[in-house]
């Protein structure tokens, strides 16, 4: 069974602020994809070909991403997963996030454990990041640059640099990617206005309560991610009795993308090994 990202309807959960967007195929152990900031549930396509036969895999849009809606008043993004996972009866289900989609993912097994099977993060620790390094802080001060002057195409190749990472120039990064990423980029923030209200509530003292996780955890970074996302995620699986980091080559903040191959084969071993 090959199964295609464009071929699967888009369906929503309606909730008591809008509806939540997502696409599902296969059946079997709930597999639940969380995408990372600004981009929506498109980038686990090759993810969704591969684990469907095998899974009942989720790709959903967090509120304000993708086909979600945008949130009119306060919300955690957590309790919009939860309310995902128990209105699509599909808990305990395993959690793949990206950047924020893990910090979303463990904020889950922090607040709802019994929702929870696994967890599998890339380039993320928990919601409360934190970043120092002189890319990461420039990266981040060019997008808000260009969101300040208006200069909508300027953000998006801004935003398309987490594809590239630190180590490499764009020239040298798969143009095919980086269209896709600022393609979700640009689609995101056209949903939204400029001086919009950032509804978001967050999920508080995470780290020091990442050591009572109890599930399997695994971190599966790009080999030329940046080193504050490596770094947190290295955190996290230091602090989870168990938890394990691996690397995929030749990607940086997105290895699902750029390797699928690769991080497929990392994500396959895992969940083989799930009791």
């Amino acid at each position: 069974m090959t199964v295609e990202l464009t071929s699967l309807p888009v369906h929503f959960l309606p909730t008591a602020d809008g509806r939540l967007a997502y696409r599902e195929a296969g059946s079997g152990t709930p597999l639940v994809l969380l995408h990372g900031g600004f981009v929506d549930h498109r980038m686990w396509q090759e993810q969704i070909r591969a684990f469907a036969p095998s899974h009942r895999v989720i790709a959903w849009d967090t509120r304000g991403h993708g086909a979600s809606d945008n949130a009119t008043g306060p919300f955690r993004q957590v309790d919009d997963l939860a309310a995902l996972l128990r209105g699509l009866d599909a808990a305990p289900a395993v959690l793949v996030g990206l950047s924020m989609g893990g910090g979303i993912a463990v904020d889950c097994a922090l607040e709802y454990p019994e929702l929870v099977r696994a967890v599998v993060v890339s380039g993320s620790g928990t919601s409360e990041a934190a970043f120092a390094h002189p890319w990461v802080l420039e990266t981040l001060a060019a997008q808000n640059g260009c969101l300040a002057a208006g200069d909508l195409e300027g953000w998006a190749d801004a935003f398309a640099l987490w594809a590239v990472g630190p180590h490499r120039e764009p020239a040298d990064t798969d143009p095919g990617l980086l269209r896709r990423i600022r393609r979700m980029g640009l689609d995101t923030l056209g949903k939204h206005t400029p001086g919009e209200p950032d509804h978001r509530v967050p999920v508080t003292r995470t780290w020091e309560r990442v050591p009572d996780i109890k599930v399997p955890l695994i971190a599966i970074n790009g080999a030329l991610e940046s080193p504050d996302h490596q770094a947190l995620a290295t955190r996290l699986t230091d602090l989870v009795p168990g938890g394990r980091t691996v690397t995929v080559p030749g990607a940086a903040h997105y290895p699902n993308m750029e390797n699928p191959a690769g991080f497929n084969a990392e994500l396959a071993a895992f969940l083989e090994r799930l009791p």
